[in-house]
């Protein structure tokens, strides 16, 4: 395992002293602080399950928990969130999945257990300032927040290690089979970097994000579409039958990140229209994600705008997972002064937007945005700036 970092107190302290506040109170004794960030995927949509390419940012947003240990093997964890209190035995069988909070939690321990580290029993507090289900992975920065609290109290964290626990947890304990983009880059991340992500080696290459004047503003739109399971499903169904057809006359074709846009245009009447949309998509999306890196190595901020642009437009139209309220969000952007780029972020259908943009023009935007999302839908979306910030780490409470 790695050697431990040393404690920062970089960001968030007021939270940080509140949670070990709240669990003194709640157990009676000092805790150490541990926290893991939110995501936000710059560019490289639907194409993890393509082999392909990602590349997130980490947000100043963060799950913290407060840990101490205890002399047995029981694990006792509240939410301050949910107000709400879990516990099990490390000796005990695992229950699987119960559809509740508690899985994650206990989903990682028990994986990191089967992989070595050896846990022992803990009493935990969890806060969290990353929204459920806005796209952000609320779900990995628990995952993340949790196995690197439990790692650290018994011993050296390993960021890796805790990153493929909390993805195997989540498909074996809750039951959503995600790729590993959420978990990396919570555990992984430097600040002031993006995270590239090959999907097929699981390398990540850190990629400089130094906007030098310049912000990510994010948007919770506050909606999510009840299909937004279903067609995703169907979008990997009809990747998967893209590329078999495709491989049938390049042969050398395993997942779609292997086609490029010369090689799908040259094949693509093997294609009916819906597939032929469907693998312009993923073929496109990894090109412009390999693009978007290389331009941000060279500062180069109106060339990711665009990209980010042209990666909206193609999920909206050939891969068709938007929805009115991301376009809508998106176009309010597009149409502000100081404003590089905009895109949804995540799988669809609801979610969040992020918009590259001056700072100095960042409250026109706020208003012009949350002006026309009032206007479309009468709702108000939640809007905040944010950096790229650091991955897991503990805190100091001195």
């Amino acid at each position: 395992m790695g050697s431990r970092p040393a404690p920062s107190r970089a960001s968030g302290s007021i939270e940080v002293l509140a949670v070990g506040r709240a669990f003194s109170e709640r157990f009676a004794k000092s805790p150490r602080v541990f926290s893991a960030p939110g995501r936000v995927n710059l560019i490289g949509e639907h194409t993890d399950y393509n082999d392909g390419f990602v590349m997130p940012i980490a947000i100043e947003r963060r799950t913290y928990v407060a840990a101490a240990p205890r002399a047995d093997r029981r694990i006792l964890v509240r939410s301050q969130n949910l107000a709400s209190e879990f516990e099990f035995d490390l000796d005990e069988p695992a229950r699987g999945r119960r559809g509740i909070w508690g899985d994650y939690v206990e989903g990682v321990a028990r994986v990191l257990l089967a992989r070595g580290v050896a846990l022992q029993g803990a009493e935990l507090l969890i806060h969290s300032e990353v929204p459920a289900g806005a796209g952000l992975s609320a779900s990995a920065a628990l995952e993340i927040s949790v196995g690197y609290a439990l790692s650290a109290l018994a011993g050296s964290p390993d960021p890796r290690l805790i990153a493929l626990a909390g993805q195997t947890a989540e498909h074996e304990y809750v039951g959503t089979l995600c790729g590993i983009m959420d978990q990396y880059i919570s555990a992984l991340a430097l600040a002031d970097h993006a995270l590239l992500i090959d999907c097929r080696s699981l390398e990540p290459t850190p990629v400089p994000f130094e906007l030098d004047g310049a912000c990510l503003l994010v948007c919770d739109t506050r909606v999510k579409h009840q299909l937004a399971s279903s067609d995703y499903n169907a979008r990997r169904i009809e990747c998967e039958q893209g590329r078999q057809a495709l491989a049938r006359v390049l042969p050398d074709v395993r997942a779609l990140r292997d086609v490029t846009s010369e090689a799908l245009s040259a094949n693509d009447s093997v294609l009916s229209e819906i597939l032929r949309r469907r693998c312009r998509h993923v073929v496109s999306e990894n090109e412009r994600t390999l693009e978007a890196a290389a331009a941000l190595r060279r500062g180069d901020l109106p060339a990711v705008g665009r990209l980010m642009v042209a990666s909206h437009r193609s999920l909206q139209s050939d891969f068709e997972v938007s929805c009115p309220e991301l376009d809508v969000a998106v176009d309010a952007a597009l149409s502000s002064e100081g404003v590089y780029g905009a895109r949804m972020t995540g799988g669809g259908f609801g979610g969040s937007t992020i918009t590259l943009v001056e700072r100095s023009a960042l409250g026109p935007l706020i208003e012009r945005i949350s002006s026309r999302m009032q206007a479309a839908f009468g709702s108000e979306p939640e809007l905040f700036a944010t950096s790229a910030t650091g991955g897991a780490r503990e805190h100091t409470l001195a």
